[in-house]
């Protein structure tokens, strides 16, 4: 190559390198300005993250309510259901169990026709005779001492029948008249 040749080819290299030199500086200084700002970190974990939680809580908040509204609704007409069922507008109520909850030693006296099922603990039948409690989940009797199974329901169809707390707590569930003592 002769000298100009290689003076002009200099030259165009140095005329492209800085072409694109410039063309970079102009796209570098574009980016970050208030028209086209740069994104920070801190400015995401401060700002823009809580900002979006913060939408998104009071949605599942509201979401949530609506959907207990839906329930406490669907819980009232299957309440009203079923005191219609049973039979509330003739006046007739169906009797409920009562959690009663019995500590070592304490003594649950059950009237006639009272019902008591074990829940939680363990507990003997008290009777002055035989039979003491009817077992109606087994069909059989409970005598004097003899404990009572979880889950199971008993009846007293005498007076002077109940059951006596064997463990440190014991709770039952009792429908019908009854004393604690």
């Amino acid at each position: 190559m002769n000298k100009g040749r290689k003076w002009i080819f200099r030259l165009g290299v140095a005329a492209l390198a800085a072409l694109c030199l410039t063309v970079g500086v102009s796209v570098a200084a574009g980016e970050g300005t208030q028209a086209d700002p740069l994104i920070t970190l801190s400015y995401l974990t401060k700002t823009v993250i809580p900002a979006i939680l913060e939408q998104v809580d009071g949605k599942a908040e509201a979401h949530q309510q609506e959907l207990v509204d839906k329930l406490d609704q669907s819980i009232r007409d299957y309440s009203a259901k079923m005191e219609e069922i049973v039979g509330e507008e003739s006046g007739q109520h169906a009797a409920v169990y009562t959690v009663v909850t019995l500590q070592k030693g304490q003594k649950l006296n059950m009237d006639i026709g009272c019902e008591v099922m074990l829940r939680i603990g363990t507990a003997q039948c008290v009777s002055p005779s035989n039979p003491g409690l009817i077992n109606t989940t087994a069909g059989s009797s409970l005598n004097n001492g003899e404990d009572l199974v979880t889950n199971n329901l008993y009846m007293s169809t005498i007076t002077g029948r109940g059951i006596k707390a064997t463990a440190n707590t014991v709770k039952v569930l009792v429908r019908g008249s009854y004393t604690v003592g």
